[in-house]
């Protein structure tokens, strides 16, 4: 059974930083592609970044662009997102996701599991 575990969210003042681990369990994790999600009260849920099976392509929106980072361990079967100057707008759940195989899936039908979700809030 495939498990996928949030963790490292909180509250944070703006222009704070977090790093978000998520620990995947019960796949072959370096066959798959990460992904991080986001979703705000009222609001669907947003791709936020991935990264490929072998962690050497990332891509992702352009909101987050020169603030967030995605990285991955495959020896440990870990995925990050480092988030640095954040902001309110950041505020979210956040989920990780996975992907069986290549390519760079950015749509959430696209993934094949997903985690819990975790919560992030960056006061003003």
């Amino acid at each position: 059974q495939v498990h996928l575990v949030e963790s490292g969210g909180g509250l944070v003042q703006a222009g704070g930083s977090l790093r978000l681990s998520c620990a995947a369990s019960g796949l072959t994790f370096s066959v798959y592609a990460m992904g991080w999600f986001r979703q705000a009260p009222g609001k669907e849920r947003e791709f936020v970044l991935g990264i490929g099976w072998s962690g050497r392509s990332t891509y992702g929106a352009d909101s987050v662009k020169g603030r967030f980072t995605i990285s991955r361990d495959n020896a440990e079967n870990m995925v990050y997102l480092q988030m640095n100057s954040l902001k309110p707008e950041d505020t979210a759940v956040y989920y990780c996701a996975a992907r069986r195989g290549a390519g760079a899936p950015s749509r959430t039908e696209e993934f094949d599991y997903w985690g819990q979700g975790i919560q992030v809030t960056v006061s003003s």
